[in-house]
């Protein structure tokens, strides 16, 4: 079954047809809210809010454990999630879609793996790839197919938030080569990959990076849902057309 990750601005699908939802207890604590269970134009899907329905988890206190683990525990094989970035590069504008290809990860003091224990064997996942190449590809022919444009590839730059970044901070990212900034890349798609599930990430982007465009002085967070509201809407789009693909 496909899963839905849904970030900011994407607390619910209006596209869904809710049949159940279910509350959900993990090894590793609550997920961050009941797993939704429902259709998509008659396609099954599962979707869970990253930050909570209400939108009151901030980045670096979600459960990215117990949300991996509850959607695989209920058959989940694979993970499209959405999260809202900053644009870097320059023509990461806001309004833009992207389907990043890497990630760096800036984040600290998170929970980020499963194979921890002292009573375990030290285990290494391969990384080297973040994203899965066959599902990033559906997500654009998805898109191709739905009339929306999505840039392909592009090097996602976790941060450990709740803060925005300093300008100088987004040079350095810059310099690294990162193109967009946001807050829950990392270290999700690690745990994806460490539970053997395919996960690939659309990244909308809600605003320009500390110190591009319009944000030279301030990031206007007021202004930030002019952009994400349509954005989400060209997103439910897509879905749509990568659950027909994946139809269990």
């Amino acid at each position: 079954m496909l899963a839905i990750i849904g970030g900011t601005g994407l607390n619910q699908l209006g596209n869904l047809k809710i049949t159940h939802r279910q509350v959900m207890r993990t090894p590793f604590g609550e997920p961050s809210g009941p797993l939704t269970f429902g259709t998509i134009n008659e396609h099954e899907v599962m979707f869970i809010a990253r930050h909570g329905y209400g939108h009151t988890i901030p980045p670096h206190m979600v459960n990215y454990r117990a949300n991996l683990w509850a959607l695989r525990d209920q058959g989940a094989k694979r993970v499209i999630a959405v999260a809202s970035v900053g644009g870097i590069r320059a023509d990461l504008i806001p309004g833009t879609l992207v389907v990043p290809s890497q990630i760096i990860d800036y984040t600290h003091g998170r929970a980020f793996t499963y194979f921890d224990g002292r009573e375990q064997s030290v285990t290494h996942i391969d990384f080297t790839l973040p994203y899965t190449e066959s599902l990033r590809q559906s997500v654009l022919e998805a898109a191709h197919h739905a009339g929306e444009t999505c840039v392909n590839g592009g090097v996602y730059a976790a941060t450990q938030g709740p803060r925005l970044e300093t300008a100088a901070e987004i040079n350095r990212y810059e310099g690294d080569g990162a193109d967009m900034v946001g807050m829950t890349g990392m270290p999700e798609a690690a745990l994806a990959r460490e539970l053997g599930v395919e996960y690939a990430t659309i990244a909308v982007v809600v605003n320009y990076a500390a110190g591009r465009g319009t944000s030279k002085q301030a990031i206007a967070l007021d202004e930030i849902g002019t952009f994400a509201q349509p954005a989400m809407a060209r997103v439910r789009k897509i879905l749509e057309g990568v659950v027909e693909r994946y139809d269990n």
